[in-house]
């Protein structure tokens, strides 16, 4: 992982501001210790490692923020588990999200989304996350492409 502030690709420096903005539009981050890029393809994805001071009690200081032309979250997953597995877990969570929104159930216990639960933007990002689990999740670590 490098630190955000040396990330030397301009697209990966906004996504990068991207994840800043977006951790610190939650109440519970009471502001941004350290931010450091995991991995990322310039314009696609990448995977933020933060440190924060949470702002209430209960609410992790360590967080994975996942951002690119998808929606953005965070996940909480060990350090060591890496951004792989935060990754995956973003893609589980919001393939559960997509399964709500094709068949209409309620999604307010779900993963937020910034857009609404219709079938456009649930078949929209089905293929985002398909195209993340074939490229990026099923291919070794070795062989994976990175910018920074």
């Amino acid at each position: 992982m490098i630190p955000a502030c040396r990330i030397r690709s301009a697209e990966l420096q906004e996504l990068a501001r991207e994840a800043h903005d977006f951790l610190s539009s939650h109440t519970w981050c009471g502001g941004i210790e350290s931010q450091h890029l995991a991995w990322g393809i310039a314009g696609v994805v990448a995977v933020f490692f933060f440190r924060i001071s949470p702002a209430a009690a209960g609410v992790d200081k360590d967080l994975w923020v996942v951002v690119g032309d998808i929606p953005p979250a965070y996940i909480v997953t060990p350090k060591r588990d890496g951004w792989q597995s935060a990754l995956r877990g973003y893609v589980r969570e919001m393939r559960r999200w997509v399964r709500a929104a094709r068949a209409r159930r309620p999604i307010e216990k779900l993963i937020p989304v910034n857009v609404p639960p219709s079938l456009e933007y649930a078949n929209m990002l089905a293929s985002r996350l398909a195209f993340i689990t074939r490229e990026f999740l099923s291919a070794p670590s070795g062989s994976l492409p990175r910018n920074v």
